[in-house]
């Protein structure tokens, strides 16, 4: 069975269903490239998920080691590139809750966002940056 099914629902959108729970996403191409813009492009949805998949496994490294970083926000920033047209950088912002941190749990923390499955899973020609701020 697959794991995610796509139907293409004409205009430039896609209709993606997570299987295993029926979630939907629908997607729509940039008004830069001939769509409306309504919803997250296939290239959003991808730089969304780097961001996601890092806050997971900070969320995993904080689950096994007691510390809370419930409250994270962070800010994805995708900046394409042309010839071909492709995603050129994408920049994870995280403003971490305003707590005392030790400079262990720090450390680890922003290494725990350099393991994650998708940052080794985009291309090399995709620079990556993961900007950290602490509010103490």
């Amino acid at each position: 069975m697959a794991t995610i099914t796509e139907i293409y629902k004409g205009d430039l959108r896609v209709e993606c269903v997570h299987e295993a729970s029926g979630t939907k996403i629908i997607t729509d191409a940039p008004v830069d490239n001939n769509g409306k813009g309504e919803a997250f492009s296939p290239t959003d949805l991808c730089a969304a998920a780097l961001g996601a998949c890092a806050m997971t496994i900070i969320g995993i490294y904080a689950k096994q080691n007691n510390v809370d970083v419930v409250g994270t926000r962070l800010e994805v920033n995708k900046i394409m590139a042309a010839d071909p047209r492709r995603i050129g950088k994408i920049e994870v912002i995280f403003h971490m809750p305003d707590r005392e941190y030790s400079a262990k749990e720090k450390a680890m923390i922003e290494r725990a966002a350099n393991t994650c499955p998708v940052h080794y899973s985009l291309g090399a020609d995709v620079v990556q940056e993961f900007i950290f701020n602490w509010q103490k």
